[in-house]
């Protein structure tokens, strides 16, 4: 197998950027985003999950024009390093057709990851005598678009149901576990007509409402 090269394709497929160096490594990372809320009457906050965040891609990509003296030539040389590096840079630019920044694919061997740069930092490592740099790193910074705008709602009960209070349950628990959210205890006390939610009975018989 031949040694293959990885690739930035912008949007809409018309010109490929190849990196001279593969990077030596890459990173992934999803997360998850989760929000406490603090309920009267309870040591503990639930932990209640608010969504999902985009998967994320770093990268580290190397970039050298330098040429050092040689037999041919007494003098080290190279060519402006920038006009490498600013072909990325350029891939966080304004599309004026599309008003945003273009869609970009990384593909590296088996890796295909679709998305937009958010960050880019060029570091300048080395340079001629005339102040030309010849050698760069980029650290590359890859935001996963996934499905935009879509909203997965929490499940809740379709219909009436209800449920036997047992022991050390409360209110906002059942909430909790029937809706997601401790906040609906006060939907199941309006139902259930109850004036004060530390006084509900092992036994009592609850009704849940729909939402």
């Amino acid at each position: 197998m031949g040694y293959e090269r990885a690739i930035l394709v912008p949007e809409g497929g018309n010109q490929e950027i190849k990196v001279q160096f593969n990077p030596a490594e890459y990173n992934l990372s999803r997360s998850t985003s989760y929000a406490e809320k603090k309920i009267l009457g309870m040591d503990d906050p639930f932990t209640q999950y608010i969504a999902g965040e985009s998967e994320t891609l770093k990268i580290t990509l190397m970039f050298d024009t330098y040429i050092p003296p040689g037999e041919k030539q007494a003098e080290e040389s190279g060519t402006d390093v920038r006009i490498q590096t600013e072909k990325i840079a350029q891939l966080m630019a304004i599309d004026p057709k599309k008003h945003r920044p273009p869609k970009v694919t990384f593909r590296y061997g088996s890796l295909i990851f679709a998305g937009v740069i958010t960050e880019l930092n060029q570091t300048f490592t080395m340079f001629l005598a005339n102040g030309m740099p010849v050698r760069a790193k980029l650290e590359v910074t890859f935001r996963s678009l996934g499905k935009e705008n879509t909203h997965v709602p929490l499940e809740s009960p379709d219909r009436t149901k209800c449920r036997t209070i047992h022991e050390g349950q409360s209110l906002w628990g059942l909430a909790y576990e029937e809706y997601g959210d401790p906040e609906k205890w006060k939907e199941i006390a309006r139902e259930n007509h109850i004036t004060d939610p530390l006084r509900i009975k092992v036994g009592q018989v609850l009704k849940l409402p729909a939402l």
